[in-house]
């Protein structure tokens, strides 16, 4: 079912390539006569404002009681690829190191998994606080490393701390559902 949060989260989706080939792409600001600070506003803005629709379909999916199959595939697809698309990006263009992206990668397809296990077994793993305040410090650090501002690596290494530790909270949670399953 497409609702307004269903739509935010598929424009989050959308943005994510976008935002990520503005990244790469320095030259569509510099050969028409800018300075390339503002490739970095602009690929600010788009992360912002994908950031911005996933606190809004999530707030209004539960206000509006608007909870569907579809969102709750859609919401955490468009984070990880917003996420990995600004990531990625930083990495290629030097501004992120490739061994803390390769941790959240790592954790990130981890933790998909357990949930794909999770689902199929009928087991409810809802994502903690741990995840939520992991999810805000690496769109904080993508905020920093996208403009270039200092303390944006120590506030990757801060994030990728985090990622590690909801992983593991994660990991704590999906094996008491599974115990509590088999009692």
């Amino acid at each position: 079912m497409l609702n307004l949060p269903n739509a935010l989260a598929s424009l989050r989706i959308l943005i994510a390539p976008l935002m990520f080939w503005v990244i790469l792409n320095p030259e569509i600001f510099t050969d028409n006569g800018y300075h390339v600070s503002w490739n970095y506003y602009f690929a600010s803005m788009l992360f912002v404002l994908a950031s911005a629709t996933d606190f809004f379909d999530g707030y209004i999916a539960r206000e509006w009681n608007q909870m569907t199959l579809l969102g709750g595939i859609l919401d955490p697809l468009a984070d990880k690829m917003l996420t990995l698309a600004a990531f990625l990006g930083l990495m290629m263009i030097g501004e992120a190191s490739a061994w803390a992206i390769y941790i959240i990668i790592v954790r990130e397809l981890f933790i998909t998994g357990i949930r794909t296990v999770a689902v199929s077994e009928g087991l409810d793993v809802k994502a903690s606080w741990a995840g939520k305040v992991k999810t805000v410090a690496q769109m904080i650090a993508i905020g920093f490393l996208l403009m270039h501002w200092p303390m944006g690596n120590e506030l990757l290494w801060f994030a990728v701390a985090l990622t590690v530790y909801s992983g593991l909270e994660y990991l704590w949670g999906f094996r008491k559902a599974l115990l509590k399953d088999e009692i």
